[in-house]
């Protein structure tokens, strides 16, 4: 199920909040913490047919309370008098609230400054306040902070665990909560109501990570990162994989330290990882088996893990070479990157990925960025020709390949101004796929021909799709990127 916060000032609007939460949320949380009067629950919760949870929080849990904490005890008492479904209680205070009626305690425990370790301790203490439900609150800005909440409702607990990770990585914990049976996971009404930075909304919950679907068989494919390019993939796989009837979903994870990565995927039974940007190289640690050039080429945007161990690949150097040279070849040229020159524009791992691709195909490569230390380094590794920055706009260019997401348009000093561009080139851009860059679309601007950056990106997610299910992947599902 899905809970939706409200959080309302006033009386009078309270309810057409209650109303809106209730269309979208299975329950409704109503925090009494916001209110400038005191509210007349029973009122309030008589106006939707969904449970309600009811709960104030003090300032330092993250509420809005300005009153003194008995005045706060006594509003939760008499709330609990109007019969809600559930009443949230801190575990600190539950000892001073007795239950009553039918109203169920969710026991809460909260810290704002760090993860919690000792989770057996806080479920001895919240059994003990007559917990029906015990829920966690922190800040999880990675999966190692989140871990905690991942391993507290993984496993079985003899009380039902719920959790609000304070970070885009809640997203994790909810679809995880889902699987693992969370009696409910916590979403945001829409956009601009969110309870924290970076909550899922309904909208996305549903058409994005069609958590209805998730059940206790259902296995997840890991997507690193939060952004554009990570929504994107993971809403083509999932409308894939719904396609094929495959109980698989896309798990979005925010990757701290790799060291741990491995135990954590175990346990979560994680068998693939899909990667992108600079984590391609960050990751590349973590496989224990790489095939040559893609080792050489120092970055690895997929990651599956076999009987004897986790296998990297690069996919996005293959479909990028592979719409490129179509594009430019034609039929029967076997080799049209044979001679040119290709200026690859990057400081990372995706930049040298692709440097040392076209090196392959015979090109002329010349690297350059606004990091001139990490270019020469990548120059060397590859063995291609190293570019200063401020010799950028004097070089020989048949080709521009785009592999930093960085990189901006502009005059400022360190940014690449649009004159680089001539109708003569032909500019691909693979650094933030499927998206197009600034300096891309400034290639167009200017005539270049240009390589369609979703074209790139069906290719790669294609060949990444056929490797961990064994299916093409369905033309419908691409639609999804529109």
């Amino acid at each position: 199920m899905i809970c939706i916060t409200v959080t309302p000032t006033s009386r009078t609007l309270a309810k057409a909040d209650l109303l809106n939460a209730a269309r979208q949320g299975d329950i409704v949380e109503l925090c009494l913490d916001h209110f400038r009067k005191e509210p007349d629950v029973k009122d309030l919760i008589s106006a939707i047919d969904k449970p309600v949870i009811i709960s104030c929080r003090r300032q330092e849990d993250g509420g809005q309370w300005q009153g003194t904490e008995e005045e706060r005890l006594m509003l939760l008492r008499q709330a609990i008098v109007a019969g809600p479904a559930y009443v949230e209680l801190d575990l600190d205070i539950a000892p001073n609230v007795p239950r009553f009626g039918n109203t169920q305690r969710v026991i809460s425990f909260t810290r704002l400054d760090e993860p919690e370790t000792d989770i057996d301790q806080v479920f001895y203490e919240a059994s003990n306040a007559k917990a029906d439900v015990v829920k966690f609150t922190w800040p999880t800005p990675t999966l190692d902070d989140a871990w905690p909440l991942l391993a507290a409702v993984s496993q079985k607990r003899i009380l039902p665990v719920v959790g609000m990770g304070l970070g885009r990585a809640d997203l994790t914990f909810s679809l995880l909560g889902r699987k693992y049976g969370s009696p409910w996971i916590y979403a945001a009404l829409e956009q601009g109501q969110e309870a924290y930075p970076g909550q899922a909304t309904c909208f996305e919950l549903d058409e994005v990570y069609h958590w209805r679907e998730i059940n206790q068989h259902t296995t997840f494919v890991a997507v690193a990162g939060f952004g554009p390019s990570q929504r994107a993939t993971t809403q083509v796989l999932n409308a894939a994989f719904k396609q094929h009837d495959l109980n698989v979903r896309c798990l979005p994870i925010e990757v701290g330290g790799v060291q741990r990565l491995k135990k954590m995927l175990d346990v979560l039974k994680v068998r693939a990882i899909i990667v992108s940007g600079g984590l391609g190289r960050q990751l590349l640690p973590l496989a224990e088996h790489v095939d040559e050039h893609d080792a050489k080429s120092q970055y690895i945007d997929l990651l599956l893990k076999r009987d004897d161990g986790w296998h990297g690949y690069n996919t996005l150097w293959r479909a990028a070479l592979k719409t490129l040279e179509e594009e430019i070849g034609g039929e029967g040229v076997k080799r049209p990157l044979d001679r040119q020159n290709v200026l690859v524009l990057g400081n990372g791992g995706t930049a040298q990925s692709l440097a040392y691709a076209v090196t392959q195909r015979k090109g002329m490569v010349s690297i350059c960025g606004n990091d001139d230390k990490a270019t020469l380094r990548i120059s060397t590794e590859v063995g291609c020709r190293h570019v200063p920055f401020h010799k950028l706009y004097d070089t020989f260019v048949d080709v521009v390949i785009i592999a930093d997401a960085s990189l901006r348009l502009g005059v400022n000093h360190g940014q690449i101004n649009g004159s680089l561009f001539r109708e003569s080139m032909t500019v691909a851009d693979v650094s933030n796929l499927p998206a197009e860059s600034e300096l891309l679309i400034e290639a167009r601007e200017r005539g270049c021909r240009v390589i369609d950056a979703k074209a790139i990106f069906q290719r790669q997610l294609g060949s990444q799709f056929k490797s961990f299910s064994g299916r093409e992947l369905p033309v419908e599902a691409l639609n999804e990127i529109g």
